[in-house]
């Protein structure tokens, strides 16, 4: 496994108080004790719970192109979308354009193909879900995370093929007949892979969308590929962007765009960027201590570390650090409100962590 639990104590304290800084409220009732299976399935319910709102594929209001519009420009003052699989503004070629003007889209009907405009790649291909993805009317087959505007020309080449591994910044047709999206864009599309398998995980299974192995996964669930791009590719401003906006319209948002180290602790594989910085945390041996008395008004006093240097970090129950000491093995608890603490001690041995309780 990528990663071995800490004492529960340990991984409870650090958790909480570095979960304040870095994790977004939205996974406040996910339980990242868990992992595997246990972990996938819980934000499989949250992003369906969350997802409020259906998007219409094109319609007089709110439709897909209209978010679309906004999620992928270049920046948010830029008259310009970003081009699903594009790397080359300068070859003279349509097709291989990584910038269109935000409004040169192929938004009216027998447009589909022309040189010169942007339409609506599904990143997890219409035919490849079981049943095939719909946009007759609002639902998986419109799900904006799955949208990204791509070349028309561009979109058409990729059709349906299934995802390969290869390299290099174009987006290709591999001489086997898959495709290959390009060093920017591989990341990207592993992470929207992996969202549409967690929010509709009977009909478009990752498995699906990519050939090659799937040795990573216990289950054999999720293509190696997928694992490893999200590990090659970290996440750009573009899709921190994209799940921002989608998120404000539809409600729910992309997992594994949020913290790519998510789909590490549920499928394991290389281990990507932990965003949030409380996940992936080292696992550190335990060092036996005792604190006395343990419950007090007054003082308590650690032993149990020799006379070599140590830092000693009083948590509250919620995991707020409160104070801290270099080398010293009585601590005043006088000023401490009644409750429950923790003692953290970081030793060159490795931690622990005891509890005590102010009267």
């Amino acid at each position: 496994m990528i990663r071995t639990l800490f004492t529960t104590i340990y991984f409870l304290f650090v958790f909480c108080s570095t979960l304040l800084h870095g994790q977004p409220a939205y996974y406040s009732s996910i339980d990242f004790f868990q992992t595997g299976d246990d972990l996938k399935v819980q934000l499989s319910d949250l992003i369906t719970e969350t997802h409020t709102a259906f998007i219409p594929y094109t319609a007089q209001s709110t439709d897909t192109w209209g978010i679309l519009s906004t999620s992928d420009l270049e920046f948010s003052t830029s008259d310009n979308v970003l081009l699903m699989y594009g790397y080359d503004n300068n070859d003279g070629m349509f097709i291989s354009d990584r910038l269109r003007g935000v409004f040169e889209k192929c938004n009216f009907s027998g447009c589909t193909g022309t040189a010169g405009l942007w339409n609506r790649e599904h990143v997890f291909a219409k035919s490849l879900a079981n049943p095939s993805l719909e946009t007759n009317f609002p639902g998986p087959g419109t799900d904006v995370h799955n949208l990204r505007a791509a070349d028309s020309q561009k979109n058409t080449q990729r059709s349906n093929r299934l995802f390969i591994d290869d390299s290099g910044v174009e987006s290709k047709v591999t001489n086997d007949g898959y495709f290959y999206p390009g060093d920017e864009w591989k990341g990207d599309v592993a992470r929207i892979i992996m969202y549409m398998y967690l929010r509709y995980p009977s009909q478009c299974e990752a498995m699906n969308s990519a050939t090659g192995s799937a040795n990573y996964s216990p289950n054999g669930d999720m293509p190696d590929v997928f694992l490893e791009w999200n590990e090659e590719d970290p996440v750009s401003l573009l899709e921190l962007t994209r799940n921002d906006v989608i998120s404000s319209y539809q409600g729910n948002r992309n997992p594994f765009i949020d913290n790519p180290y998510l789909a590490t602790l549920i499928w394991n594989g290389p281990a990507a960027n932990d965003s949030w910085g409380t996940l992936s945390l080292a696992v550190f041996d335990e060092v036996l201590i005792s604190v006395s008395p343990t419950i007090t008004n007054r003082h308590i006093e650690i032993s149990g570390l020799g006379e070599s240097d140590f830092n000693v970090i009083i948590y509250s129950h919620l995991g707020h650090e409160l104070a801290s000491f270099r080398r010293s093995k009585t601590i005043d608890v006088s000023s401490f409100s009644s409750g429950l603490y923790i003692v953290h001690v970081v030793h060159k041995k490795g931690t622990s962590q005891v509890k005590f309780m102010v009267r």
